[in-house]
């Protein structure tokens, strides 16, 4: 299992909400923070199982299925701090954050710095610290967001931007989205070895309903064909799978996303 560095009293647990989004919440033995809360309701009820106390909210974009619960969750708690992307498009955010701002929530012990990762959103931003990244939906296991706002080349840099932390970084993603990437990952690189491997753990995990995340950057990097467009048998695939020759890096990825949105 992937080690952070997070303070001893602190644990990370994922809230599932609706039918494939985890919040993850940071809590010790009094409070909370979670990260993108879609529905206030699930958030509510693991708060009151545990007896803890919410917080702070991190918002890492936009969409509804990210922000959805902020209203509920900040009119009954005075005052919660609402951290997310400047811009003030996002209904209940207290304060805006850009690259290389930093986060402080005292009251869990913990600090982040802010990424900005523009791609799958024009706004989407993640969080970073601790040896943990936060990364909405800029990065999933085995694959990448789609690109709603963004071009192909924002997204590319975005995901370089994370290939440049420790190898060791524990990734955080927001959607249980990983054996149907995993699928289109096997089209891509059916000879790759550690993503063999790592279906079959992937199968064994979701027949036991667990979550496969989170994740580390490390496997990520060995398995992910959209952390790969540099490996040979990724350029490979895609060059054949697009019937021509592709410039360089970017036409590569651009040409990977293209296939999975229609795989």
């Amino acid at each position: 299992m992937p080690t952070n560095s997070f303070p001893a009293e602190l644990t990370v647990t994922p809230i599932p909400a609706f039918d494939d989004n985890y919040i993850w919440c940071l809590h010790n033995e009094q409070y909370a923070v979670v990260v993108d809360p879609g529905k206030a309701e699930p958030v509510q009820a693991f708060c009151e199982r545990h007896n803890l106390q919410l917080a702070a909210i991190l918002i890492t974009h936009h969409h509804h299925d990210h922000t959805g619960g902020i209203s509920t969750l900040t009119s009954s708690v005075n005052d919660l701090p609402v951290i997310g992307p400047r811009g003030g498009h996002i209904s209940g955010i207290t304060k805006s954050v850009a690259q290389g701002d930093m986060v402080k929530l005292a009251l869990i012990n913990c600090e982040f710095s802010v990424l900005e990762v523009p791609g799958h959103t024009l706004d989407h931003i993640a969080f970073v610290g601790h040896n943990a990244l936060f990364c909405g939906d800029t990065l999933f296991s085995v694959g990448c967001g789609r690109l709603f706002e963004g071009t192909p080349g924002q997204m590319h840099r975005s995901l370089n931007k994370i290939k440049r932390l420790p190898a060791s970084t524990v990734i955080y993603c927001t959607h249980e989205y990983t054996q149907a990437n995993v699928n289109f990952a096997l089209a891509v690189e059916p000879e790759n070895q550690a993503l063999l491997q790592y279906n079959q753990w992937v199968k064994n995990t979701r027949e036991q309903q667990l979550p496969t995340l989170p994740t580390q950057l490390s496997t990520q990097l060995e398995i992910n064909p959209f952390l790969r467009c540099t490996s040979a048998a990724v350029k490979a695939s895609v060059i054949s799978h697009a019937g021509t020759e592709l410039s360089d890096e970017i036409a590569v990825f651009t040409h990977l996303r293209q296939w999975k949105d229609n795989f």
